[in-house]
């Protein structure tokens, strides 16, 4: 069997006719009568039903035709590395990423991996909602978590860099509401909860998990407030308004720690969880612009750009 006979297969499963496939093809509809003859005689199976009105696959038919989806796609990336070995990199590239983490730090990346390698065409869909890669025909996800269970398996994980959420608040709320001395002394405080879309599921917004530094031990901290929003932008400037104390990545607030708009409550603890991944669908060969790409990003993105220079306040 070659990659002809793959190509025979699928354009009959998708027209359901011998003439529509020929003419997709561009063959005599009896060259493809001839082929698809053969190759079911040499197989010893029967690969289509064939009715006056419509040809359909069998159960082997259908099969046959998954198969053929990603020996063809394996071609086709082999194709294209082979050629981007000899020339520099291009193609389109399609990621995702969340809207804030994306429009802060993946966007000016991507645009520096553009303007070094022109022949390649960066398209980037921000989104709260991790999407399925492979159906959505996206090459990666930038993301603050984790592959999902149920992904495992599909998807290749890579870890561009750590993030931990800290918890802050404006010095004017602690001025009116005193400092919190223990985990147990946020139960009385307003803290700001964020509903995030894009975690685990099964995980209750209202419990912050946090660890102490050194510490593996995972405590859950049951917290509340009567300000909570599934946009981590909205409850970030409730914080700045001086409305309650929030759990928040350093990658968003860094710079406001840095000027003193923000300063950290119990700075010896953290919530672990969020570090930056390379998400991708598994493949036996991947482009050399979307390697290319990942170790870019791994370097932009693995120094923790977002952390105070030496020598900055």
């Amino acid at each position: 069997m070659d990659r002809a006979d793959l190509e025979l297969v699928l354009a009959v499963r998708q027209h359901g006719s011998l003439v529509t496939a020929a003419r997709a093809l561009r063959v005599a509809p009896s060259a493809v009568t001839k082929r698809l003859a053969s190759l079911e005689e040499r197989l010893g199976l029967r690969l289509f039903q064939r009715t006056t009105r419509r040809v359909s696959p069998t159960a082997e038919g259908d099969t046959l035709c998954e198969r053929a989806v990603h020996l063809l796609r394996a071609f086709e990336e082999v194709e294209t590395e082979l050629r981007e070995r000899q020339a520099e990199p291009a193609g389109p590239i399609r990621l995702a990423a969340t809207f804030g983490f994306g429009r802060l730090w993946v966007g000016p990346a991507l645009a520096a991996f553009q303007a070094r390698y022109p022949g390649t065409q960066v398209q980037l869909q921000l989104t709260e909602q991790l999407p399925d890669l492979a159906v959505e025909g996206l090459d990666a996800a930038i993301w603050l978590w984790d592959a999902p269970t149920e992904r495992a398996a599909e998807w290749v994980s890579r870890r561009l860099a750590t993030n931990q959420r800290v918890l802050v608040a404006t010095p004017a709320y602690l001025q009116r509401r005193g400092t919190p001395d223990s985990l147990q002394a946020l139960v009385n405080h307003s803290c700001l909860v964020v509903r995030e879309n894009g975690e685990a599921p099964g995980r209750r917004f209202d419990h912050w998990r946090l660890q102490a530094k050194g510490d593996t031990q995972i405590k859950h901290v049951p917290v509340g407030g009567a300000l909570s929003s599934n946009s981590g932008e909205l409850v970030r400037d409730w914080c700045l308004a001086g409305h309650g104390i929030m759990l928040r990545s350093l990658w968003d607030i860094e710079e406001a720690l840095q000027t003193g708009q923000l300063v950290r409550v119990l700075p010896d603890w953290s919530q672990q969880d969020a570090d930056i991944h390379w998400l991708a669908p598994w493949r036996a060969v991947v482009p050399r612009r979307i390697a290319l790409l990942q170790a870019h990003l791994a370097q932009s993105l693995g120094t923790e750009p977002w952390r105070p220079k030496p020598g900055r306040r």
